[in-house]
């Protein structure tokens, strides 16, 4: 399987290259040559198959220069630190499925693709002999899922930027209590946005970047997102196995495009109709509702939510949407991205018939956050955290009768409690890897969201080859 970048001026690249290079040289974002699809055959024959065995199944489709065994132990490897064999189970509550997906070591959805790139650069660098060091930025989740995934590891040091003061109590701890020598938290004073356009910025200094062994593990690299398609499949494989209906909705709350994205490379994966909707939930922020609703792809003021791991603007993945809906055309793809970064905004309004067959989308204030968390507690006395609230409120939207709904619990509640508590009068139960996480001693830097700063700390602290 060949990769080539959205904005086409790399030549194509395997796929242990592509995980490597995280950000395309050309300042664009991988994706593979084709996407496989799966027989109708092929895809019952996968329906008892455990979570390991069935990521396997994915994502050799879409890797050729890992021997499988190899392939299968680091899979195996990934999800021994879940708390549950399922890793990602179904829970049944009214007409909605809940797909609980905070079952890892940091209680959120980025583990199950984080624990898998951990372990897939550790291979990596040991094959090669090599070092890495890994640069992020974070809205909330994603910082400390990448921390547990590379956490004391060899060869890898690690970068985490996050807004300052703009994440929950327990994000920030989660991430500044690893005292591991190999990783390095930084708070910016400013955005998600304005962390992410300072790693953007670094890689693409294509020079730096090679000096100083970059590597990416924001969704930005294509292994996140192909780690994401499995829990698509899993969940159609449970469902239709249950219900005699052989189509599924998904209501995914989003704020980067990664994880919706992964369901949109499960849907053209899959035998046709097997997903036949995408539910795009967004929050306050709602970018990408305007994009689906209107086509209109504008920035604005990144607000702050109750839900701030999706208080986002400029969404990482949208641009590897964008590459479909333009027929493949990495020139255009290109063009309208260096419109976007000129003017923050394109009008893609000419393109609404697709978008709408691929989407539909609402946004979910603060107000309908709490009532829904507060609603779903009432009935079937089990708790959402408020990224997880963002979705059931889109997916009760548009819900139709006969069809079954997914919708993505994407945290574990406890990570939000004083959300949840001010909902339902009472804060949520909290998990034993959380207990007393704020009394922890922690490691941070404080910096102005400042890329010259920032690449002045990286040259500082960075592993050499």
């Amino acid at each position: 399987m060949q990769y080539l970048s959205t904005r086409g001026k790399i030549a194509p690249i395997p796929f242990t290259q592509a995980v490597m290079m995280g950000l395309a040289e050309d300042g664009g974002l991988l994706l593979p040559r084709t996407i496989p699809r799966i027989g109708s055959e092929t895809f019952a024959s996968w329906q008892k198959l455990s979570y390991p065995d069935l990521a396997f199944e994915v994502m050799s489709r879409f890797v050729d220069d890992i021997p499988s065994s190899d392939l299968r132990d680091i899979i195996n490897r990934s999800y021994t630190t879940f708390t549950t064999e399922k890793v990602t189970p179904l829970v049944h509550h009214g007409d909605l499925h809940i797909l609980e997906l905070f079952h890892g070591p940091t209680l959120a959805f980025k583990d199950i693709a984080l624990q898998f790139l951990g372990n897939l650069f550790e291979y990596l660098l040991n094959r090669d002999r090599s070092v890495l060091n890994i640069l992020g930025a974070t809205s909330g989740d994603t910082g400390s899922a990448a921390i547990y995934g590379v956490r004391g590891k060899e060869r890898i040091n690690i970068f985490i930027l996050h807004p300052h003061q703009r994440v929950s109590a327990v994000q920030e701890k989660q991430m500044t209590t690893v005292l591991d020598d190999n990783v390095f938290n930084i708070a910016i004073r400013g955005s998600f946005d304005d962390g992410q356009a300072i790693v953007k910025k670094i890689f693409n200094d294509v020079e730096f970047k090679s000096k100083y062994r970059l590597g990416a593990i924001n969704s930005i690299n294509w292994a996140r997102v192909l780690a994401q398609v499995v829990y698509y499949v899993r969940s159609c494989l449970h469902v239709t196995g249950h219900e005699k209906d052989s189509s599924v909705d998904f209501a995914i709350p989003t704020g980067n495009f990664g994880d919706i994205f992964a369901g949109y490379i499960a849907k053209k994966m899959l035998p046709a109709g097997t997903i036949r909707q995408l539910i795009l939930a967004t929050n306050d922020n709602d970018i990408l509702t305007r994009f689906v609703t209107k086509g209109d792809y504008s920035l604005g003021e990144v607000k702050m939510t109750s839900s701030p791991s999706m208080d986002i603007q400029a969404a990482s993945n949208f641009e590897r949407y964008l590459y479909y809906l333009v027929d493949s055309d990495a020139t255009r793809t290109r063009e309208l991205m260096e419109e976007f970064g000129k003017n923050g905004k394109i009008d893609l309004s000419g393109h609404q018939d697709q978008i709408r067959r691929d989407f539909v989308a609402t946004a979910v204030t603060g107000s309908e956050v709490t009532e829904t968390i507060a609603s779903f507690y009432r009935e079937h006395e089990y708790i959402l955290d408020p990224h997880t609230a963002v979705g059931v409120k889109a997916a009760r939207k548009f819900k139709k009768v006969g069809v079954p709904m997914v919708c993505l619990a994407t945290a574990h509640p406890a990570k939000f409690g004083e959300t949840v508590a001010a909902a339902i009068g009472k804060p949520p139960q909290v998990p034993e890897s959380l207990t007393g996480i704020i009394d922890k001693p922690a490691r941070c830097e404080i910096m102005d969201a400042d890329t010259n700063r920032i690449r002045e700390f990286l040259m500082e602290k960075a592993l050499k080859s």
